[in-house]
This record gives structure tokens, C-alpha cells and sequence, in this order.
């Protein structure tokens, strides 16, 4: 009875999920397991009923999106297409005419070979005004003009190019002394400019520059552009002038820069040129300058690098400097900003002479005693220059003979604008005690040399 071990109770021994006795005493000592958990009898599920509208919502959705992928392709593989490089080889202009339509200009660009195709063109420039117009961009239109393209340029850059109006620039150059006519027969002549000019503007009101404007520009808008540069270049050397010149307005500027521009082509020599005249003035000598002789027989029209006839010095004319005292009425050309700044800035000089040196340049002289001596080494240079210059051709019978009846004056050559000419001797030498003439501001020399070659 010692080793009986104690009875586990009947709830015990039920509750073991095998419904079976303990086989031992240790395994009715082991905590009973919980049941088994009973297995779910799966129920056949109803079939649901079919949507129509459902079905259709999705058939549209996947439609959408097969549509969207291949537009999406499509898109990408055109835009591979309008920004390959084109067929263009080298930079180009290509002129595209007022009134023509897309297809006109298309076909040009594919002429010019500019694009490989011009449906293709079409296609990119429809995209790109499209795209804008999404966009809510600046609307895009081809426009007329002359246009530069560059090399290896795409169908986009090309739509770009042209819808914007980036037009090729262009550069006038309009050199200092020509007259007012002769400007605007020259930008007459530019085919690269358009419209026309009805009004010749007055002389020395314009400012001869170069000007970078588009191609085809409108040649009346150089004309404004060079006066209105002209007038603000006059006023602001104006006001900054040396009080104690014998210039009393902007218009004496001006003709006094007209004749230093037809005097001289070198930068070093225009404020001492410029001395002469100023002295002149105010110790009241006529100014006698060549080329005011010129332009007071033909005007505008005057060709700067003729011979002056011997009579046409004598000859009376508004702009005859050798018969006038004083400045001429108006100038004689249209200056450059030089020589605008020289007439108000003049060497502080006693100068009243200049004579050509046969280096392109001139020597000066305050006494005609100092001049006469100039005058006389250009004539031993001026002989030297004759020994070895070659025999020129016969020219044709001189026009300017024929009219006048006059031989040019003894020493003058071909191509020149002026001459020498030998100055007349001092007032205490003149007879009856006349007042002798003074000799001339400058004594020309036939040269090959900026400074007496006609400007072009």
C-alpha cells in the first residue's frame, strides 16, 4: 500500500483526447492536450453574376493604356527624328521670301538641303506649334528673312530659327567723307538692304559708321540711325569744347570737320590740321582748302580724286574757300567722329601751312618763309617720284578739259585731288602797297598716299 500512487480523477481521465487509459503513471502525469480542431467543410461558392458595364470600363482602361504606350513610343522615337542632325553641310543663308506658306517654304528647305525631308519638316513644325500651344507658349510661326543656318542643323532648330525671326546680321560700313548723295547711292546699291531712301539728307548730318543690322533691313532706318548719332556726337563734343575757339555753333563744327576729313586720312595729323584752320580764323586769312573747290562746282556729286583745273581755283562759289572769308555755308561731307573731335580740339600750334612730306604725312609751317622752304623739298621729292614712276597709259580726254577749255594746272597727276601750287610772296613785297594774298593753308602734292587719295 506504500507504493500505491493516488488515483487522478475521473474528469482527469476523461479528458484525454484519446478517450483511452494511461498507460502509466508518468503519462497520467503529463498535462492533457486540447482536441483536435475539427476540420471546415468547404462550401461551394454561387457563381457571380456577369457585369457588362464593368466589363466594359475595363476593356476601355486597358484600350487607354495601350494607346497612351504606343503614342508615348511614338512621341519618343519623332523626337529622336526632329532633333537628329541634318543633312547641311556647312553654314549657310537661306532666304525665305514674304507669302510663302509651309509647304512653300518646306519644299525650299529641302532644296537647299537644309532638311532630308520635307513632310518630315511639316510634321516637326506642326509638333512644335502643338506643343506650344499645350503650353500655353508664344505662338508658333515661320517668318520671312534671310536666315543663317548652321551646320548639321535639326528639324527643331530649324522650326526655332525661323518662327522666332532670328534673322542673320549684317554689317554697313559707310566710310568717313563721302557726301550725303553718295551715301545714300551706296546703301542704294547694297542688295542686301530693302526699301528705298526719298529724301537726300543734308549734308554732314550724318555719322559714318558700321552698323550690324539684319538682313534686309530697311536702308531709311540706317539713314535715322546715322543722323541721330551724327546729332547726339555733335552735342556732346559741344558742350565739352575749349571756350576760347572762333567756332560759334555746332554747324561751324561740323564744316570745319568736313574739310579736316577731305584734308588728311592720318589719325596723328588731324588736331594739327585742324591748328591751322583755327589760326586762320582768327587772324582772319581765307582758309583755301582744296577740296571746298570741288565741292562747290558739283555738289554731292563731286568725285574726290580728280584734277583741279587752273581756272577753278578763280571760279566763285558758295564753298570756294579761296574766294570766301571765313567757313562755307554748309560742310562739304559727312565727317567721322575723328575729325568732329579734332575740329574741337586743336594743337596748341602757331601753325598757318601744311605741305605733303611724299610720306603720306605732311610737314607744317607758322612763316611763309618756313613754307616756301617745304614746298621747295617736295618738288626735288616730287621730281624723284616722277624718274621712277613707270610711263602711265594714255587717259581718256578728260571731260572736265572739254567743258573748260582749260589745261590742269602745271605739276598736278592722275588720281590726285589737289596740287602744288607755288605761294605768293609776303604783303611788304606787294606793289603800291597792296595787301598781297595769302598763300594757301596747304599746298597739295600728287601722292599715292591716304592722306590726298580720295576716301572710298
Amino acid at each position: 500500500m506504500r507504493h500505491r500512487l493516488p488515483e487522478l480523477p475521473a474528469e482527469a481521465m476523461s479528458s484525454r483526447t484519446s478517450g483511452t487509459r494511461a498507460r502509466s503513471p508518468a503519462e497520467r502525469l503529463e498535462p492533457t492536450r486540447p482536441p483536435a480542431r475539427p476540420r471546415r467543410v468547404r462550401r461551394s461558392r454561387e457563381p457571380r453574376k456577369s457585369r457588362p458595364f464593368l466589363r466594359f470600363i475595363n476593356g476601355m482602361l486597358t484600350l487607354a493604356l495601350v494607346l497612351m504606350l504606343a503614342v508615348g513610343g511614338a512621341a519618343y522615337v519623332f523626337d529622336e527624328q526632329i532633333d537628329a542632325p541634318g543633312p547641311l553641310q556647312r553654314t549657310r543663308i537661306v532666304v525665305i521670301p514674304k507669302g510663302d506658306g509651309t509647304q512653300e517654304i518646306a519644299a525650299r528647305l529641302e532644296r537647299e538641303g537644309i532638311v532630308s525631308d520635307r513632310r518630315l519638316f511639316i510634321a516637326g513644325y506642326l509638333w512644335t506649334k502643338f506643343a506650344a500651344w499645350m503650353g500655353n507658349d508664344k505662338p508658333v510661326q515661320l517668318k520671312a528673312g534671310d536666315y543663317e543656318i548652321r551646320e548639321n542643323a535639326s528639324i527643331r532648330q530649324v522650326v526655332s530659327l525661323l518662327s522666332e525671326g532670328r534673322t542673320a546680321s549684317y554689317k554697313v560700313t559707310i566710310p568717313e567723307g563721302l557726301t550725303s548723295h553718295q551715301i545714300v547711292e551706296r546703301l542704294k546699291a547694297d542688295q542686301n538692304l530693302s526699301g528705298d531712301i526719298e529724301v537726300v539728307p543734308p549734308e554732314g548730318s550724318l555719322l559714318p559708321e558700321t552698323f550690324v543690322v539684319q538682313r534686309g533691313a530697311a536702308r531709311q532706318s540706317i539713314i535715322d540711325s546715322m543722323t541721330t548719332e551724327s546729332r547726339k556726337l555733335v552735342e556732346k563734343a559741344w558742350a565739352q569744347r575749349r571756350k576760347d575757339l572762333p567756332l560759334k555753333s555746332p554747324a561751324e563744327v561740323v564744316i570745319l570737320a568736313s574739310i579736316i576729313e577731305k584734308e588728311t586720312g592720318r589719325n596723328d595729323e588731324r588736331e594739327r590740321v585742324s591748328a591751322v584752320f583755327h589760326n586762320r580764323l582768327r587772324q582772319n586769312m581765307r582758309l583755301q582748302s582744296d577740296p571746298t573747290i570741288l565741292y562747290g562746282i558739283f555738289g554731292g556729286k563731286v568725285a574726290w580724286g580728280r584734277s583741279i583745273m587752273r581756272n577753278e581755283i578763280a571760279q566763285k562759289t558758295a564753298h570756294n574757300t579761296y574766294q570766301i572769308d571765313g567757313l562755307p555755308p554748309t560742310p562739304i561731307c559727312n565727317p567721322g567722329r575723328a575729325a568732329i573731335e579734332a575740329a574741337l580740339n586743336p594743337a596748341q600750334t602757331k601753325d598757318l601751312y601744311f605741305v605733303a612730306d611724299g610720306s603720306g604725312g605732311h610737314v607744317f609751317a607758322e612763316t611763309l618763309k618756313d613754307h616756301n622752304a617745304n614746298v621747295a623739298k617736295w618738288r626735288v621729292i616730287e621730281k624723284d617720284m616722277r624718274a621712277k614712276a613707270p610711263p602711265p597709259a594714255a587717259p581718256a580726254p578728260s571731260t572736265d578739259t572739254q567743258a573748260t577749255g582749260a589745261p590742269p594746272i602745271q605739276g598736278a597727276m592722275p588720281k590726285t585731288r589737289a596740287v602744288v601750287r607755288k605761294a605768293p610772296p609776303p604783303a611788304d613785297n606787294a606793289k603800291d602797297g597792296a595787301k598781297a594774298a595769302p598763300a594757301p593753308a596747304s599746298t597739295w602734292a600728287p601722292t599715292n598716299t591716304p592722306a590726298t587719295q580720295p576716301k572710298q
